[in-house]
């Protein structure tokens, strides 16, 4: 039994002073570190590093991109519309990265407080072994040997043998619980490294998408100017914003007309018509930070030159709500190069909403929506050189103030 409390003595020494390899620990730990839980820790680390290979090999090369669209520059309606695709799916890459970044900040929180709490049980533990070390060696052999001395009878001096034993045995478990939470500390620790680590490549990856965003979007933007340039150059006396507008409204008086034929034959079949009822409109877009431009005339923002423009311009960040303003129909859900991902609305009476330049759209052609219903998603597709809601409003036939239907 004394070589017992010795090696015991020992070891427990040993292991404060770290420099005895810590025992793995048992299946089921008294303080709840489980082999499954260290495990765990271990994956949660793997899968950090695995993260930021994945982050740094899904970067995109905004020069890979420009190259792949060298041959469509002469064709300026494909290329906004290709140059738009890869716009947005950046822009998706960056919303990804946000989230994720969100959530890394909130992980490395939590791995913080679960590092406090194992820190300060190992201190805990680490104070109780050497009260336990300084009562072994202040009584030596003397305790044991006194203790089985004192033994009334055979069968107390068993039950003392069994408890000096348990005594022992004891030991031996804080021993194996305190290394255990030993391993269990430098993992936190190693797995808060591992998440700051993912979460600096993380926001690394979004500052470098961002970057080929701004790269897209200048392109398009010095093609857009080299496609006004052109279209000067051929025919000063021409505005090509007029020409723009032509073509924005021939299609849109298309639609109405193909509208207003399938409302007279439905009103002759059934004896109905979708009727505005002059109802206050819902403001389409709640995250505006100011009307860029108004209804009426302007300057335009890319040629300078003096424009009539068909409705307002609401800047806001991409991806953010387009709400229907009033009950109707979807009669087009559609990508123009000019007018970018766009949706046209029927309100009836002649009566048509359009929001232009979105980056998502979530209607289609035939679509019954509501007030307030979130149609598409802010973007700057099409004829557009930053995120924004071109919001313009019909009747019939001519482009009216927006304004007059908020009141």
């Amino acid at each position: 039994m004394k070589r017992i409390k010795k090696i015991l003595c020992i070891l427990i020494a040993l292991s404060v002073l770290c420099t005895v390899e810590a025992p793995k620990a048992s299946a089921t730990s008294l303080s709840g570190i489980t082999n499954e839980s260290i495990q765990k820790k271990k994956n949660e680390i793997s899968n950090s590093s695995n993260l930021k290979k994945q982050l740094q090999n899904n970067l995109t090369d905004a020069k890979a991109i420009k190259k792949q669209l060298e041959g469509l520059k002469s064709d300026i309606s494909q290329y906004i519309k290709k140059i738009d695709t890869e716009i947005i799916t950046i822009q998706t890459k960056i919303d990804e990265l946000n989230g994720l970044i969100a959530e890394k900040e909130a992980e490395i929180e939590a791995i913080k407080i679960e590092l406090a709490e194992a820190e300060a049980t190992e201190k805990a533990q680490y104070e109780a072994m050497k009260e336990r070390i300084k009562f072994m060696y202040e009584k030596g052999d003397t305790f044991y040997l006194e203790l089985m001395l004192s033994a009334k009878s055979y069968g107390d001096f068993l039950t003392k043998a069994d408890y000096i034993e348990k005594l022992s045995a004891y030991d031996r478990e804080k021993l194996t619980e305190y290394t255990a939470q030993r391993e269990w500390v430098e993992l936190c620790k190693a797995s808060l490294e591992a998440e700051k680590e993912a979460l600096d490549t993380a926001k690394a990856a979004q500052e470098e998408e961002e970057a080929s965003l701004q790269v897209l979007l200048t392109e398009k933007k010095q093609q857009l100017n080299s496609y006004d340039k052109q279209i000067a150059s051929k025919n000063a006396e021409i505005n090509d914003l007029e020409e723009d507008i032509a073509a924005q409204t021939e299609i849109i008086e298309a639609l109405e007309a193909a509208i207003l034929e399938e409302q007279k034959a439905i009103a002759a079949a059934n004896g109905i018509k979708l009727t505005y009822d002059g109802g206050k409109f819902q403001w389409p877009c709640p995250a505006y930070i100011r009307v860029t431009d108004d209804f009426g005339w302007r300057t335009d923002p890319i040629t300078g030159a003096k424009s009539y423009h068909s409705g307002i311009d609401l800047g806001a960040a991409a991806g953010s709500a387009i709400l229907c303003a009033y009950d109707g129909q979807v009669v087009a859900a559609d990508f123009h190069w000019s007018m970018g991902n766009y949706v046209m609305v029927n309100h009836g009476g002649g009566l048509y909403t359009i929001y232009m330049h979105a980056s998502a759209l979530y209607v289609k052609s035939g679509d019954l929506v509501t007030k307030g219903e979130k149609i598409a998603a802010v973007g700057t597709t099409g004829r557009s050189t930053g995120n924004h809601l071109h919001f313009g409003v019909r009747l019939n036939g001519e482009y009216v103030s927006p304004w007059d239907y908020f009141k």
